[in-house]
């Protein structure tokens, strides 16, 4: 039993579901270009293994700032697994209602901004949450879930609703129910997610079209480059730049927080 290329060729499939998106990817991208050509952020979150795909968005080679990386360490924080800051208060925490809001209540959004959820099951409190609050201040919002993952889980929230239910557009990372893709003899239960390769697929295709828009537009991103690439100096200016950029852009959702809008 080659149990490695079994998960690589169950990857390949994934990338063929992502492929079929493509149409859904590029909306997306064109809704996060205008939010940042308007010089606002898109919104980026996920909870748990989820803040892989906000941190894959940015800050990080071949990344460009325009994007709110919005990153609970209460709920994203796996390194101690157990004791003080372990997984248990992580995964309780995620499923508290009210919390989404006082972590937005941080930033003053705008109908403007657009925003980017990511949850594999979609059925926690927190993320679905973020999502309608972010539908009921008129932003546009992008779900990345597992489809089949999601269908077969039952949400936390005690009216039975899931990301999908807030979401204007909803992309699948092609992973299976469980999201686990080998089952190996003798094992009980399969290992290996999927989930983490489609939404690392789905994230970087957005990235690229965004790009494509930003350039097209005549506002070329500033993209974190390794000096390898275009040289020291180079890649100093542009860390420095994109850097200076995010926090221009980060200031704008702090200005009038707080404040009443007339």
């Amino acid at each position: 039993m080659n149990v490695i290329q079994e998960y690589l060729g169950l990857s390949r499939k994934i990338v063929d579901r992502v492929a079929t998106q493509e149409a859904d990817i590029q909306r997306a991208a064109s809704w996060f270009a205008k939010t940042i050509l308007a010089g606002r952020m898109v919104h980026v979150f996920g909870s748990g293994h989820s803040r892989i795909m906000v941190e894959e968005m940015w800050p990080r080679y071949g990344s460009f700032p325009g994007f709110n990386p919005i990153v609970e360490l209460s709920l994203t924080f796996h390194n101690l697994v157990v004791g003080a800051n372990g997984q248990r208060q992580a995964m309780f925490l995620e499923n508290v209602p009210g919390l989404a809001e006082r972590i937005l209540r941080n930033f003053d959004i705008e109908s403007t901004d657009s925003a980017l959820i990511i949850s594999s099951s979609g059925t926690n409190v927190v993320p679905v949450e973020m999502a309608e609050l972010f539908q009921q201040k008129k932003v546009k919002v992008v779900s990345i879930l597992t489809s089949k993952h999601s269908a077969k889980s039952e949400s936390k929230r005690n009216d039975g609703k899931k990301l999908g239910d807030f979401s204007d557009l909803i992309l699948d990372t092609g992973a299976p129910a469980g999201d686990s893709m080998i089952t190996i003899p003798g094992l009980e239960t399969p290992v290996s997610p999927g989930s983490t390769v489609g939404g690392a697929l789905l994230i970087n295709c957005i990235k690229a079209e965004v790009a494509r828009l930003l350039t097209e537009a005549g506002q070329p991103p500033k993209v974190l480059t390794a000096a390898n690439v275009v040289g020291k100096e180079k890649a100093v200016q542009l860390f420095e730049s994109a850097y200076d950029e995010h926090a221009h852009r980060l200031a704008k959702l702090y200005q009038h927080v707080g404040q009443s809008k007339k």
